[in-house]
């Protein structure tokens, strides 16, 4: 039993991480795929702020945006990354696209 106990404990510690990482990271790409459309749509990649959080709906959860030149034309390649915790460890998620400027 002294050697079963700790193991058992240290699995469903390591299994409860991994369900809450994967929930979390769901909420993560919704986050990160409504912001960045909305960014989009709006035109406020632009000249907005490049790093934020979502309020305290969504705490925990901050983003940041990276706005850098593509290597063929004049489009531009949009990368947004949400940054959650779990457990004291931070994880995040990336989502990107192509967004040609207007003239």
């Amino acid at each position: 039993m002294a050697i079963v106990i700790p193991v058992a404990i240290e699995g469903m510690r390591v299994a409860n991480r991994a369900g809450v990482v994967a929930q979390r990271k769901g909420v993560a790409a919704q986050l990160a795929d409504s912001l960045l459309n909305e960014m989009i749509v709006t035109g406020q990649w632009q000249d907005s702020a490049h790093s934020g959080n979502f309020g305290r709906e969504r705490n925990g959860y901050r983003w940041k945006l990276l706005n850098e030149n593509w290597n063929t034309g004049s489009m531009r390649l949009m990368t947004l990354e949400v940054i959650y915790e779990v457990q004291n460890q931070e994880y995040s998620v990336l989502l990107s696209t192509l967004v040609l400027p207007p003239n």
